[in-house]
Parts: C-alpha cells; structure tokens; sequence
C-alpha cells in the first residue's frame, strides 16, 4: 500500500459541505427574512439576518451547539453560499439570542410558511380528499441539567416536551412549540389551535383532518373545530374509568365481529353520541349535537401464545370524529389514526437528525428560538430531499416517499467540491465521480429560478 503526502494548500479552497448553497437560496429568495428582521431595532452589531443564517446553515448540518459557530468562522464557502458578510463568535451568538429571543420567534415561524407557500412544496393529501394535521407533544430527554423550564415528563426522565405540527404526507413542520417538561399536553392547546390551523389553511384549500392523541379528548377541542370550515378531526377517546367488559353486550348486539386468529374476537361499530355545542336555544337550553365515536373491542381468550386464559381479556378503544360513514368506514377511520403515527418518525429527526433533543441554552426562550431554527431548517431539508432524492438518478436507489433529514444531511448537505473564484464570479466544482452532482444541480437550479 503506498502512503499518503499530506500537504495543505494556500491558494486553493475546499469544501465538505457544497449542499449549504441550496440552504443560502432556500433561505434567501424564499424569504422575506432580510427585510423582517430589521423590524429588531440594532443600534450597532452584527444584524439579525447573519445571526439566524448562520444558525440554520448549522442545523443544516447537523450540529445545534453554539460553539460549532467557531469551526465555520473560517470557512469562506459558508459565508458565501448563506451570504454571510459577518460572522458572529459563539459567545455573541448566545448572547443575542438571550437577547432577541421572544421577538426573534414569530420572524422565523412566518419564514417557515413563507418557504413552504413559495416553494410550492407538494402537500400530498389522504383517501378521502383531506389533507392530515397530524399534533402531537414529544419529550425531549434534557436530564441532569439546571435549565429553565426543565421538568419531569410523562416518558419518566427530567427534559421538555414540545409541541409539534405536520401538514401533508410529507410532514411538513408548522410549528414546534417548547413547553415545560411537566406542562399537560392539554393545556393551552386552543392557543396552540388558533395559531396552527390558519397556517395549515394558508397552504393548501383542501380540508383539513386533525389528528389528536387521547390527551386532547376534550369538549373543548371538539365544540372549537366544530365551528371551523373545512377542518374535521380524528381524535383518540381517553376511556377513563371504563369498564370494557361492561360493554360487551352492546358490542354483541351491534358490533361487526372478526376472527383473525383462533381465540381472539374483534368487534366494531359507530356510535352517535349527543355532545353539548356551548349553544343555548330560546328557550336557554343547552343544544346538543350527535357526534360519532367508532368503538372497538378486542376479546381474548388464547393470548398470543396459545395459552388458554382463565378468564376473557377486553381492550377497548374508540375515535371521535366528524367524518361521515359515507366518507370513511369505522375500518378506514381506525386506518387513519393509525397512521398519525408516522408523525413519531418526525419529531425523532428533530431529535437526532438536526441534533436538537438536548438543548443548547439554559434559558427557556434562547431554546424556543432554537426550535423554530429547527422548523425552519427541517422543511428547508425536507423540501431539498424530496426534489433531489426522490427521482431516478438520485445517489439513493431504495424507494421510499420521502427521505429522512439524515439522508439528505450525508447525500446532500456533505457533498465535497471546490470553490474557484474567477472573473467576479464564485465557481462550485465537483468531483467527475461525484454521484449526486445531478440532483445537487436540479435542485440548485430550481431554487435558483432556472
């Protein structure tokens, strides 16, 4: 085997990271981010707009810690490809977004829309002609730390659980608000609502379903979508107290009953229960309205084994929703719930694909501000991956309907190259062997407009 001279060279310019250049034209022609960003009155420093470019060009990269400021300092091409023209230290990266958090925050969730309205990102809708809103909380494992707003969660280990949006089959991000730890999934969620559907209806006309754990089976909820146009739900019933042996009469007179293996008996069937709407009639009687709840009980005599059970075991599950029969059966209602959890894959590139489970600050808002980088930056990614990724000349050859943020970070994001400056112009040159240089250019010149 011969051996490597290592030599390092002055007058020549590499990169390991050429896919920042189409985060610099994500963010820049797709944005109204420049302009907003001066309504933060600076009288001196560094502008906004550098401080959230140079931030999301390293979530773009995988790395979510102030300090990874510091490697990139140096680096011409990651100034150039996010037009960057002054760089902060970490120290000043920290300290203005202690700063500038709250007002910070709304600037990048705009941004966020604004990208995915501009791009014409596709918004793949369900069966029945509705587009999914998928909400969900997720904890985020911050142990053994003294940060703000660090608490125990319902997953048993001290951290934050945020609450996250996804529009579409593709999983499009539209908010991912940071809570406490110990904050009820429940509470404060018709804020969350107010913000979160009139985004989702900014991007597509085709009617909403909202998807919803048991944790928001509430009165509240099902009263407020009620009133909304165009938006349905498809929300998990918190049983409670039930007894599901105590239904299993009613199951036997109305349910459709399967067998999927000896010893286990599936029944199924559509209740229509009368709800309060928070209306009165003349009279000042409280109206009331029948809303469907599909009920199924899970009989089992043979557990999973073959062993016989001494006694029958019931597991019994339910959704509500304002979906009619006509549009989905009680089968394809318990199919789409069940695919809300897709949404788990989601919130897990948030926490290791962009890296930003254990939080780099030790204050509340610096970390909400993070999050909202971390939208930005997730549909910037997701957005790259389906244009390059998905067609037959991508470096990846499995099908797939979309690819993770990994995927894109190491095919996309990682591509090596070399920058020539030349007649008043910056030259990206790749490698002849470089297998993803077709994507890389399609997508180049899409974002850039031809």
């Amino acid at each position: 085997m011969k051996r490597f001279i290592l030599e390092q060279s002055a007058t020549e310019f590499f990169t390991s990271h050429a896919g920042l250049a189409l985060v610099g034209l994500a963010l820049n022609r797709f944005t109204d981010l420049r302009k907003q960003a001066r309504t933060i009155p600076k009288r001196h420093g560094i502008p906004n707009i550098e401080l959230i470019r140079t931030f999301t060009g390293l979530l773009c990269l995988g790395k979510s810690d102030f300090e990874a400021v510091e490697q990139a300092r140096g680096d011409r091409f990651f100034q150039a490809s996010l037009g960057i023209k002054q760089m902060p230290s970490s120290a000043r990266l920290r300290q203005r977004f202690d700063e500038d958090a709250p007002a910070l925050i709304p600037l990048l969730d705009d941004a966020s829309i604004a990208f995915l309205a501009r791009s014409e990102a596709p918004i793949t809708p369900l069966g029945t002609g509705h587009v999914a809103l998928d909400m969900d909380v997720f904890p985020m494992d911050n142990s053994h730390t003294a940060k703000e707003g660090v608490s125990y969660t319902y997953k048993g280990h001290d951290g934050y659980a945020p609450m996250a949006a996804y529009l579409g089959a593709e999983g499009w991000c539209l908010a991912c608000e940071l809570r406490e730890g110990k904050q009820n999934a429940q509470k404060e969620f018709g804020h969350v609502l107010e913000r979160v559907v009139p985004r989702a209806r900014s991007l597509t006309d085709a009617p909403l379903l909202l998807r919803l754990d048991s944790a928001h089976d509430a009165l509240g909820n099902r009263q407020w979508l009620a009133r909304q146009e165009d938006v349905d739900y498809l929300i998990k019933w918190n049983p409670r107290k039930e007894d599901p042996a105590a239904w299993l009469p009613r199951f036997e007179e109305e349910a459709r009953w399967e067998t999927p293996r000896p010893g286990k008996r599936i029944g199924v069937f559509s209740a229509l229960i009368d709800e309060k709407t928070g209306e009165k009639d003349a009279q000042g009687k409280a109206v009331t309205r029948p809303v469907r709840r599909v009920m199924r009980l899970i009989e089992r005599t043979i557990d999973r084994r073959g062993q016989s059970l001494l006694l029958p075991e019931y597991e019994l599950e339910a959704w509500w929703t304002s979906l009619d029969q006509r549009v989905a059966s009680d089968e394809e209602i318990i199919a789409l719930y069940r695919h809300h959890a897709i949404s788990e894959q989601f919130h897990s590139e948030f926490k290791t694909d962009l890296d930003v489970e254990r939080l780099p600050s030790g204050k509340f808002d610096t970390n909400d501000l993070v999050l909202a980088h971390a939208t930005l930056a997730y549909n910037i990614l997701r957005w790259i991956g389906l244009m390059g990724l998905m067609a037959d000349d991508s470096p990846v050859r499995h099908k797939a309907k979309r690819r993770r943020l990994r995927t894109v970070i190491q095919e996309l994001m990682y591509r090596a190259a070399r920058l020539i400056a030349s007649g008043r112009r910056l030259h990206l040159r790749f490698s002849e062997h470089c297998r993803g240089f077709t994507a890389f250019a399609r997508v180049y010149h899409q974002l850039a407009g031809g």
